[in-house]
């Protein structure tokens, strides 16, 4: 049985990585520590700050965004081009701030910005960060679907060496084919299984992810 440490990371949607900054399960900066060592992140979006009116805050809860390759624009819900719907908005940086809902298939990076108009009229859309969930599948988000701000139970990951684990579909889908899966989260690692093969850090108040061999 390998007793390591090792934690998952982010897998955004390939058309959003032409986005700047990035969102983890675990809410830092670029990289996260497994022992002492870091673990690669991949890029999340950036919001464009660009009030549309059609909510009283910019990217609320419940409203939607459309899909870009540079920005993301807010657009009613029943539009064409309303690709994901916002499942909770916090002001502040991700790394000072709760985290997304487990199942949130991507994060966007709202950054701060002073525009001519705004939803208060207050002159300034407020730097913030949306936990954003995919109108129509794939949900990456969802266990087993390969990515998502979050590991939680029920992913897959893969050695990727170094001793860190990178998530994948657990379908075997994916670009790697999975290793490992998420069985249980608890509290301490002596409350795992005896089949754990890996511990996986989930973060939140079971952080421990008891991970088996496939």
């Amino acid at each position: 049985m390998r007793e390591r440490w090792s934690a998952g990371v982010l897998c955004a949607l390939p058309a959003l990585l032409a986005a700047l900054l990035t969102g983890c399960q675990s809410p830092s900066g670029g990289a996260q520590e497994e022992d002492g060592r870091l673990g690669e992140r991949s890029p999340a979006p950036t919001a464009a700050a660009r009030p549309s009116g059609y909510g009283a805050v910019f990217l609320a809860i419940d409203e939607c965004s459309s899909f870009g390759t540079v920005s993301f624009t807010e657009v009613p819900c029943s539009s064409e081009r309303a690709a994901a719907r916002v499942v909770a908005r916090h002001d502040g940086r991700v790394s000072d701030g709760p985290p997304c809902p487990a199942t949130t298939d991507f994060v966007l990076h709202i950054s701060e910005q002073r525009p001519s108009s705004d939803e208060d009229g207050d002159g300034a859309v407020p730097r913030g960060y949306a936990c954003m969930r995919n109108l129509q599948p794939p949900h990456p988000g969802d266990p087993g679907g390969g990515g998502g701000p979050r590991t939680i139970v029920g992913d897959c990951v893969y050695d990727a060496g170094g001793g860190k684990v990178r998530e994948t579909a657990c379908d075997g889908e994916g670009k790697r084919a999975p290793q490992y899966r998420v069985t249980k989260a608890v509290a301490e690692r002596a409350d795992c299984p005896a089949s754990t093969a890996l511990y996986v850090r989930l973060g939140g108040e079971r952080p421990v992810g008891c991970a088996r061999a496939l």
